[in-house]
């Protein structure tokens, strides 16, 4: 199961911790040119402003997902 994190209901510092791990984890790869994690991180907090991203955080590994928004239909939300 699936739950949705509001990403505005984080403390700033949360938000900027959690993205942080996000953008760094493997497979994260960004083509043929090279982000900086801070790069990533702006990337990250733009889609999730904008509305085209959500986070999730999965109970089964404890852990929490930045998804594309148009994909939430996929996930056991809830």
């Amino acid at each position: 199961m699936d739950t949705l994190i509001p990403y505005d209901s984080l403390e700033s510092e949360t938000l900027m911790t959690i993205l942080d791990d996000i953008v760094s984890r493997e497979g994260t790869d960004y083509g043929d040119y090279d982000l900086s994690a801070e790069q990533k991180r702006q990337q990250a907090v733009a889609a999730l402003k904008g509305g085209q991203a959500v986070l999730l955080f999965d109970t089964e590994s404890e852990t929490i997902k930045m998804v594309p928004k148009d994909t939430l239909g996929h996930y056991d939300l809830m």
